[in-house]
Order: structure tokens, then C-alpha cells, then sequence
């Protein structure tokens, strides 16, 4: 496990899910840029509460920052190309939310 700050835009809108015991978590995907101006999606999940809301209220397109425990991984396309992933489970989120003119 990698401690981890990935800053990124959702990639699609969060997901609210149902696991054992009725536990709820939220999942979703982050795009991130590379230094070579290649995107690399995370795979995020969350079961903190606040971060789960956070996520739900969030628009496809939105900029945020998430850190929590960072697992690095390898995927093989159709072409037989390997390529990286990363999987996270959020601890705790930062995000610019826009502010509403009265």
C-alpha cells in the first residue's frame, strides 16, 4: 500500500453501492494526467462518509484531489499491450465546488 495524493477530474459520475452487511461505499474513476500528457485512470472507492458524499455530488468533468491507500496495477489491453492502473481507497478529498450567485 502506497499513501498516496492523486489530483484528477471524474472520469463519469460516482456510484453508490450496497457490500455485506449493508455497508454503503462509492465508487468512481479519475482521470489523471502524466508528465507525458497521457491520462491514467484511478479507480476509486470510498466508505468514509463525508468522501462518499462528497464524490455523489460531484458532475462528470469536476476537478478534485484524493488521498488515501494507493495500489499500483498492470492491465493487458486487446492488442496484448500491457498498461498501468491504479486503485484507491479514499481517505479524504478536497474539491472546488462552485458558489452560488444570489
Amino acid at each position: 500500500m502506497i499513501d498516496a495524493l492523486i489530483s484528477g477530474r471524474l472520469y463519469g459520475i460516482a456510484e453508490q453501492r450496497t457490500g455485506h452487511g449493508n455497508s454503503n461505499y462509492v465508487t468512481c474513476k479519475v482521470k489523471a494526467m502524466t508528465d507525458d500528457g497521457d491520462g491514467i485512470i484511478c479507480n476509486v472507492i470510498a466508505f468514509n462518509d463525508v468522501v462518499r458524499e462528497a464524490l455523489l455530488n460531484l458532475e462528470d468533468g469536476a476537478s478534485l484531489s484524493l488521498s488515501g491507500a494507493l495500489t499500483p496495477k498492470v492491465w493487458t489491453d486487446k492488442q496484448g499491450i500491457a498498461r498501468p492502473a491504479l486503485d484507491l481507497e479514499a481517505h479524504s478529498m478536497l474539491t472546488l465546488t462552485p458558489t452560488e450567485s444570489k
